[in-house]
């Protein structure tokens, strides 16, 4: 499980360090090229969910199933899943609607060894047919959607998938109350200024994401998932303001 996420030489994130008119947040190429920086400094725990993704994988992967990698970004989870796959007959698809994604993401899944051929397709995953699936990843991605697209997706995934096959679902939270908001909040703040992010940054950047980035709370998510059809979920990761779901489908 080594941390396949990290090159030597990546670019540093610095895109919101000088004072600038803050629009709402794009993954454009600007964000492409620093974002494996930019991830590991900003998600508390980035780092052990992706080598836990392919340890999840290991366990639920099926032969003759698919499996995808919704919102794959650069393929940090994708290549999870792939060598969490290992020798299994499986498919692995990535989807992301960000072409400067997408391209990056080509050129880390040709880096990689394992030779399991990986489908990329660069599209809005509320138009990626699923079906026969037996682990399906959305890291950090549902957030992004529309609300009120998000018990569709969800529902869709869950018809899709396999029994006992899984959703690894990661996010950004929010809290019921003020208070644990409020700490929760700061604590994740001066994770990023450890890692070397400053005030200005933080401010920026929180301005920008704000305004297309919509956390819920873990009693939303466990309701969508459970009326999406899945029998079982539970949070196997949270730091801070952030959770890694597993939902699971009976058999």
């Amino acid at each position: 499980m080594a941390d396949r996420n990290k090159k030597p030489g990546q670019a540093l994130d610095r895109l919101f360090a000088t004072e600038r008119e803050t629009g709402e947040f794009r993954f454009d190429t600007s964000v492409a090229r620093v974002f494996p920086d930019m991830i590991r400094r900003s998600v508390p725990g980035y780092t052990t969910i992706i080598p836990m993704i392919e340890v999840i994988t290991e366990q639920y992967a099926r032969p003759g199933s698919h499996c995808y990698d919704l919102g794959c970004s650069l393929g940090a989870s994708t290549l999870a899943m792939r060598h969490g796959i290992g020798d299994r007959d499986c498919t692995l698809t990535g989807v992301d609607n960000s072409a400067a994604m997408i391209e990056r993401c080509e050129h880390y899944i040709a880096l990689d060894d394992h030779p399991l051929p990986v489908s990329l397709r660069c599209e809005d995953i509320l138009d990626t047919p699923i079906e026969n699936a037996s682990v399906t990843t959305l890291n950090f991605t549902l957030q992004f959607v529309a609300p009120d697209r998000r018990a569709e997706l969800m529902a869709r995934i869950a018809d899709a998938t396999l029994p006992g096959g899984v959703l690894i679902l990661s996010e950004k939270i929010r809290f019921e109350s003020d208070y644990e908001q409020s700490t929760q909040t700061q604590l994740h703040h001066e994770f990023k200024r450890a890692n070397g992010y400053s005030d200005l940054e933080i401010s920026q950047k929180r301005s920008a994401l704000e305004q297309v980035l919509i956390p819920e709370t873990l009693a939303e998510h466990r309701e969508r998932l459970i009326n999406a059809g899945f029998s079982q979920v539970m949070v196997w990761y949270q730091c801070f303001n952030f959770v890694s779901m597993l939902a699971i489908k009976s058999h």
